[in-house]
This record gives structure tokens, sequence and C-alpha cells, in this order.
């Protein structure tokens, strides 16, 4: 794995704390799980949740490094895509979807289905927007979430999946609620995270998470867990499922 990410991304997040310190402050929690310390990794925002701390976010100014040719081998997005078992039919949700770089490899599969792309900045959404109309990927629909909501529609969901995204939301409990209220009974989430138990990988601690801690986080709002996958080189692919 490229060691540009130590560098690069460190940069990124120094060059969007202002214009998205109101995504990565620290406000009121609404739920007991959140705390507040002023000892804390400066790479994550002080806010914790179930004892792990939330990263910041990555902005729109990152967006070329979602789209980095060496992703292809470091992630392996076709494989990923493969083990999501998608039918042509599915209705699909990629959380925090950035650039899209998931949603159009998954728009020609689901053909008579649907990706909802969610994300909070209006600048990943005019990103996908664009190339949208240059695909002619129309049955991919752009959605402007919160930091709170997804802002999908109830119990039309197939797979929700979130690549990189999880550890960054502010209110991972409210966000995880709205997804499991999204889904269709039996519908599928799949988290995928740097391995926060290899420290070969080399990721800032907060922008890692441990499968015993997203099972914790994520089988708090319901969710059952599936499966860990292991063929990806850094990164853990977990399965839950919502009760049928």
């Amino acid at each position: 794995m490229t060691k540009l990410w130590l560098l690069i991304i460190p940069a990124l997040l120094l060059a969007t704390t202002v214009m998205y310190a109101q995504i990565a402050s620290p406000k009121a929690p609404t739920s007991a799980e959140y705390e507040y310390r002023t000892n804390h990794d400066p790479n994550g925002i002080g806010k914790f949740y179930m004892g792990r701390e939330i990263a910041h976010v990555m902005g729109h100014l990152g967006a070329d490094w979602l789209e980095r040719a060496e992703r292809v081998a470091e992630e392996r997005p076709d494989d990923v895509v493969k083990n999501f078992k998608l039918k042509p039919s599915d209705v699909v949700a990629d959380i925090g979807a950035g650039t899209g770089y998931f949603t159009f490899r998954i728009s020609p599969i689901v053909k008579q289905g649907k990706v909802y792309a969610v994300d909070i900045q209006p600048e990943m959404l005019a990103l996908m927007e664009q190339r949208k109309t240059k695909e002619k990927a129309n049955n991919v629909i752009t959605v402007q979430g919160t930091e709170q909501d997804t802002k999908l529609p109830e119990s039309t969901i197939d797979l929700a999946f979130m690549v990189d995204a999880y550890h960054e939301f502010s209110y991972p409990r409210e966000m995880m609620q709205s997804i499991v209220k999204s889904l269709k009974p039996g519908g599928r989430v799949v988290l995928i995270e740097y391995r926060g138990e290899d420290p070969a990988v080399q990721i800032k601690l907060v922008h890692k998470m441990t499968v015993a801690q997203v099972r914790k986080e994520l089988e708090a709002v319901g969710l059952k867990w599936k499966e860990t996958k292991g063929f990806l080189p850094y990164q853990h692919f977990i399965v839950f499922e919502k009760a049928g």
C-alpha cells in the first residue's frame, strides 16, 4: 500500500478543517454513548462513541485521492462489488459515496434496480451528477443527507454499504438507525474499514476499526452480524443483516 496516504490525508484534512468545521466540530450529544475528551488523537474530533474516537471528515478537496489509480490494487473494487452478490433488481445505497467510485461500478449491475448515492457534501454530489449525465446512468439517484439522516426512503434498500466512511460519521448511532429504517426486512449492511487490529496497516488509528468495535456499534442498533470476509489486502469486509 502506498505510503502517500500518510502524507496526503493529513494535508487534506488540514485544508478542509475550516471549511467543514460545522461537520467535524463537536455538538451536543443526542445519545448517552457520546462523550467528549480534551486529550485526544489530533486526527480525531475529540468526540467518542462506545469508546472509539470519531475521525475528521475528508472534504471534497480529497476527490482526486478517491479516484487515484493505486486504489484498484489497494482496495480491489471489482472484488468488492463481486462480493456484494447483487441481483439486477436490487436497490443499493452507497453511504458516503464521495465521487461515486463504487456507485458507478454498481449501476450497470442493477439495471432493473437503482443506486442511491448519499453524501452530505454538495460538491461531491455535483461531481456525481456530472458523471451520471456523462455515463447516462439513469438508475443513479444522488441524495444529500445530513449528519444524522441519510434521507433514504423507508424499507426500500436491499444493500447499504460504506467504504472507509463510517468511522467519520459525527453521529454514528443516528446514521445507523436511519440506515436500518431504510432497509427492507432481510436487507444487508456492509462496512469496509481498514483493519484496526493490524499494526502493519499504515493508516492513522482513528481511520481504522476492529471487527469487535464494528460489531459492538452495529449490533447496538439491531443489526445481526453475518460474516467477516478477508479477501482484501488491508480492509475488513463485514456483513450485517436486518431481521426479516
